[in-house]
């Protein structure tokens, strides 16, 4: 049975597509009302059996911040579902080889996505490159160290404003934290129709200088003044300096009736335990896989990111779904080239997307039998070579 796959252009199809897509998670809810202008044209994919859509995957234009600061071409999949009624018959696999064709044609060196499941993506070379943590943050508990910098002031701002002013502070500001992504109008408009009810939103800084911003909800406010628990979830919180992240912390820590404070999404390696004189004021509620990467053309990406000063690696990809990225790369901090000479690590192209942003090292994914050493301490000095100071961490659902 042959599978058709598009670009979807039409309102039509693209509510189609929309409506599809949440049939296939079957938890979403419906779209949300006046949901037009939500993707990016061209970019919508459908898959058609006998001319029925049965199919979809989109993405957005984008770029990632990778080891060494540097943004590079990107495009942020996401969307990707196949109706239940026709799975395990190809149409997730020409979804994703003619997303990636794509991708490729339009000169975007690395994908990324957020997968709703674990075991689907990495056959399609996306590798789990970074996490993220779920923290809580008990009020009670939480007394600041005297050594905690000052910081500046804090301002609320409604909620409409916010989301005409929150999008001008992330493009404007230096984003150079490895992993963060672009945010296009589409990503801050789908999260503006879906936030929760009521939300509060900050800002940092001056009056048109502002270096970040947060945006969050209390949880169970028809019990909020009975709770013992009273919880506020921070949906969103972007510091692009010391002081902008010091001072929205403080901000959480002064909103009264509050008990806990939940950040969704974190860093793994986030410095909030190390402000309280209590560091047991943090707990970590989960940690769990965030950015899925996949590297498009793996000279490109691996050219672009920084090493640290190393012997070189002679490493061999191997790409069965682009095999013009199989070959021999000879990484070292002043260049990236390809090599005939004999591989000292082998490595397939998800196993190398998991390591490229530094969420993970050679040798743990040498130990699960994903990387292969042909030359002794080899790995240890790709480990070296790949080292970076942070984990990397986006920040940025889609």
């Amino acid at each position: 049975m042959a599978v058709d796959v598009d670009t979807l252009y039409g309102d039509d199809d693209l509510h189609a597509a929309g409506a599809l897509f949440r049939a296939a998670m079957v938890g979403l809810p419906p779209l949300p009302p006046h949901s037009d202008h939500l993707s990016e044209p061209g970019r919508t994919l459908g898959a058609r059996i006998d001319g029925r859509l049965v199919g979809t995957a989109e993405s957005y234009t984008s770029w990632l911040v990778v080891p060494g600061g540097a943004r590079v071409a990107h495009a942020a999949v996401t969307h990707v579902g196949v109706l239940p009624t026709h799975t395990r018959r190809g149409v997730l696999t020409a979804l994703l080889r003619g997303q990636l064709d794509d991708i490729a044609e339009r000169g975007e060196v690395v994908a990324t996505l957020r997968a709703s499941e674990g075991s689907i993506y990495e056959r399609f070379g996306y590798g789990v490159a970074s996490s993220f943590a779920r923290l809580d943050l008990y009020r009670g508990r939480a007394r600041l160290r005297d050594t905690v910098p000052p910081s500046g002031a804090v301002r609320f701002v409604e909620p409409a404003d916010a989301w005409k002013l929150f999008p001008q502070i992330y493009a404007s500001a230096a984003i150079s934290w490895t992993g963060a992504i672009d945010r296009p109008g589409y990503w801050w408009k789908l999260k503006q129709r879906t936030a929760a009810e009521p939300t509060y939103t900050v800002t940092h800084g001056p009056v048109g200088a502002e270096d970040g911003f947060a945006r969050y909800h209390p949880v169970d406010t028809a019990n909020w003044f009975t709770s013992r628990e009273r919880t506020i979830v921070v949906d969103d919180l972007v510091a692009t300096t010391p002081q902008a992240y010091l001072g929205l912390i403080r901000h959480l820590l002064s909103v009264d009736l509050v008990d806990k404070v939940t950040f969704a999404f974190a860093p793994v390696d986030a410095p909030l335990r190390h402000l309280f004189t209590d560091e047991r004021a943090v707990g970590v509620a989960g940690v769990h896989d965030e950015t899925w990467l996949r590297l498009v053309d793996v000279l490109a990406a691996l050219a672009r990111r920084t090493y640290r000063d190393a012997s070189p690696v002679i490493v061999e990809v191997e790409d069965t779904l682009r095999t013009t990225n199989s070959g021999r790369y000879r990484i070292c901090a002043g260049e990236v080239v390809r090599v005939e000479a004999p591989a000292e690590i082998t490595v397939d192209v998800a196993g190398l997307g998991a390591i490229y942003l530094g969420g993970s090292t050679w040798r743990q994914l040498a130990l699960a039998g994903r990387v292969v050493e042909h030359r002794a301490g080899a790995v240890e000095a790709a480990d070296t070579l790949f080292a970076t100071p942070t984990m990397p961490f986006s920040g940025t659902f889609f």
